[in-house]
């Protein structure tokens, strides 16, 4: 079986395969979220400023009422949390459940 991949087998001095190499985007989409890693585009919208609520709810798409919707609050109520530099624990851990993420994934 001969299908095209993007991995690559890199063998080692014995000839046995030692190493495998996959596309960064292919790694991130199926180990990031389990590792609480967090993207480069949310790093660099905080970096400019964004609070990380921001910043991931930009990255993933989303307009304050649509994750307002999710959460069962207002736009208005939505908004003063995204813009709090500290949410309380539990405000974090809900908003990251409606983001799809981890907590930790908002709290750099």
């Amino acid at each position: 079986m001969n299908a095209p991949t993007n991995i690559q087998i890199i063998n080692g001095p014995d000839g046995n395969p030692a190493f495998v190499v996959i596309p960064y985007a292919d790694y991130v989409a199926e180990h990031g979220a389990e590792r609480g890693m967090i993207p480069h585009a949310v790093v660099c919208r905080t970096v400019d400023g964004a609070t990380p609520v921001r910043a991931w709810r930009e990255h993933l798409g989303l307009t304050q009422a649509e994750l307002a919707n999710r959460l069962g609050i207002t736009q208005s109520a939505y908004a003063q949390q995204e813009a709090s530099e500290r949410l309380r624990k539990s405000s974090r851990e809900k908003i990251a459940v409606a983001l799809g993420i981890k907590p930790c994934q908002l709290d750099f």
